[in-house]
């Protein structure tokens, strides 16, 4: 109801309340007086019709001059007095509607010292009328503009809550991709620490008969051996101390070793987890190993987070044949149902560093209810790009000639 009356009288559809309005004049005017109603009552009703259209812009003003209507009406148009009655409560109403304080309270006392000139009845009479042609719009007015001015706030609210999850989400993808900027870098400066050693193994143990290979060999170390300072002042830069309680790079062979690290200490703060891992997984390449080892701490910390700590959670790690790893994360709920999100949570910012950690790896993440509890899924595919399959050409040859 208050939806259909705010849309009414709305600003823009004053178009919409003269003509009601005029319809509801003209009809008056000819069906109930007749030949009864003289120019007068015509010129005041239809000027009363055309003045409520400022309504919207000035009602204040609207309301003022509706009341100077309606004085005239009762001196010189009595049949017209209906008509401005109901314009200057419509006037009233939209005075309610858009405006607060002082101005409601003028344009109210102007319509009061009108009826007070102009007794009709007795004190219940005037008291009845009061109540309908005053107290009812300035009532009515004034609770559509309290609706309004909550469903403002609360779309505000709102507003301010998505741009805060936004800048978070931001702040959350941002501090993932430093984190995995920063493993990188170990993870480069791992492999030019070994060509630097292999490179410094070459200049001992081949002939240095032709100076042109001790010159390639030479350069190749010094260029290397720059590489690794620069890399290792970046990665002092990059590297946090207080991001994570595991290294920043994990050696292939060290990977299930560092898994069983992190299954011990979810089980020592009382998760019931059983833990599955192909062998094959140890041998991944050390980005894809990281990424595994950070996906599975963050798992169990959310089940431990949400599920509490006595629930069991059964976590699965495998390689498939095309040297894709599929992972799973599954908790049970726990024994006690989730405690509800507060307004100053800010829920989600582990699966968004999940989510980005995973999709630049090329994989997918997926993460939903399974029963009472959750199930996370990540696939990451192979790091490197299966081997082009190469176009057999096939040659024609003609037949010797007997």
């Amino acid at each position: 109801m208050t939806q259909w009356i705010g849309r009414l009288f709305d600003e823009r559809a004053w178009p919409a309340r003269v003509a009601l309005l005029l319809v509801l004049a003209v009809g008056y005017l000819l069906v109930m007086r007749g030949s009864a109603a003289g120019a007068a009552d015509w010129i005041l009703a239809l000027t009363a019709v055309v003045v409520s259209a400022g309504g919207g812009r000035w009602p204040l003003a609207t309301t003022l001059v509706q009341m100077g209507l309606l004085l005239a009406a009762y001196e010189v148009g009595h049949h017209a007095a209906v008509i401005v009655k109901v314009a200057a409560a419509i006037a009233l109403f939209e005075l309610a509607m858009r405006r607060s304080g002082w101005q409601v309270a003028v344009g109210t006392a102007a319509q009061v010292s009108v009826y007070v000139l102009h007794p009709t009845g007795g004190v219940a009479a005037q008291l009845y009328r009061a109540a309908v042609m005053i107290g009812a719009p300035v009532l009515l007015g004034a609770y559509i503009r309290s609706v309004r001015q909550t469903a403002a706030q609360a779309q505000r609210r709102v507003a301010e809550e998505q741009r805060r999850r936004r800048s978070e989400t931001r702040t959350a993808r941002a501090n993932e991709r430093t984190a995995i900027a920063r493993e990188l870098h170990d993870v480069v400066a791992h492999h030019v620490a070994s060509i630097v050693l292999r490179v410094g193994v070459a200049r001992h143990v081949l002939p240095t008969d032709d100076p042109r290979v001790r010159e390639v060999l030479d350069d190749v170390h010094g260029s290397g051996t720059a590489t690794l300072a620069a890399l290792r002042r970046l990665v002092t830069v990059l590297r946090d101390p207080e991001v994570g309680d595991t290294p920043p790079f994990v050696e292939p062979g060290e990977l299930h070793a560092a898994l069983d690290e992190v299954v011990q200490r979810g089980r020592q703060v009382g998760l019931d987890i059983e833990s599955s891992v192909d062998p094959a997984v140890g041998g991944l390449d050390p980005v894809r190993g990281l990424a595994v080892l950070r996906l599975t701490q963050e798992g169990l910390t959310n089940v431990a987070k949400h599920a509490g700590t006595a629930a069991r959670a059964e976590v699965s790690m495998r390689l498939t044949p095309d040297d894709t790893v599929l992972l799973e994360i599954v908790d049970d709920g726990g024994t006690s149902p989730p405690a509800l999100p507060t307004a100053g949570d800010a829920p989600g910012h582990g699966l968004v560093g999940m989510r980005e950690r995973v999709e630049l790896l090329g994989g997918s993440l997926s993460v939903g209810r399974e029963g009472r509890g959750w199930r996370l899924s990540a696939l990451l595919p192979s790091a490197s790009p299966p081997a082009p399959v190469r176009a057999t050409k096939i040659c024609h040859h003609k037949p010797a000639p007997a």
